[in-house]
């Protein structure tokens, strides 16, 4: 090949290598300019949105003050989640004789698949009381942190075990986490 047929391909690829710069340069411009235009729409749907779950939340806590709501309002207890509300039937009348899970929806809202899996484990009546009873050790009177540092003490070795013994990390296995080996590895590497 001689010189100018060398010269002319090396132009060329400089050319192209300019072009697809100022393609780059053109197309991220474009992308910036777009996004300018959509970021206000963006803003505007997630405060419709917040607004809309705040609205539901406060609706989930007023219901039983609403004039048709079927149960007594001092008979109900606002959860949240999983569920909104249970209602103590017979509460005030001190005779419990009927506990009703209330799930509040307003609109075309669905059930969540949890609430879903809720009503189901409540339909097929996979229900079930359980008293639990605080160890007695707890509830004498004396100094509440010598009653409770065996418990923490048994915590601690027992998330020791998923940290790095290096930076305390959360790991999910014994010794040290990745970073801390590859620190290792260069600190000999070095000697």
């Amino acid at each position: 090949m001689d010189i100018i047929t060398i010269f002319f391909f090396l132009i060329l690829l400089i050319a192209i290598f300019i072009a697809y710069r100022v393609g780059q340069k053109a197309g991220a411009f474009k992308r910036d300019k777009w996004w300018e235009g959509e970021i206000p729409n963006y803003r505007k749907d997630a405060i419709l949105r917040s607004r809309a779950v705040l609205g539901g939340h406060f609706s989930e806590q007023l219901a039983p003050f609403l004039p048709d709501f079927p149960f007594k309002p001092n008979e109900c207890l606002f959860m949240g989640k999983p569920i909104d509300l249970i209602v103590f039937q017979g509460m005030d009348e001190k005779n419990i004789n009927k506990v009703t899970f209330v799930e509040v929806k307003s609109g075309r809202a669905k059930l969540s698949p949890q609430e879903i899996n809720l009503k189901e484990a409540i339909d097929k009546k996979r229900v079930e009381w359980v008293e639990y009873r605080i160890p007695e050790a707890l509830t004498k009177k004396g100094n509440i942190e010598e009653k409770v540092a065996h418990i923490i003490e048994e915590a601690r070795e027992e998330i020791s075990e998923l940290l790095c013994e290096g930076c305390g990390r959360s790991i999910k296995h014994r010794g040290k986490c990745l970073a801390c080996n590859k620190k290792a590895k260069r600190e000999r590497e070095k000697k």
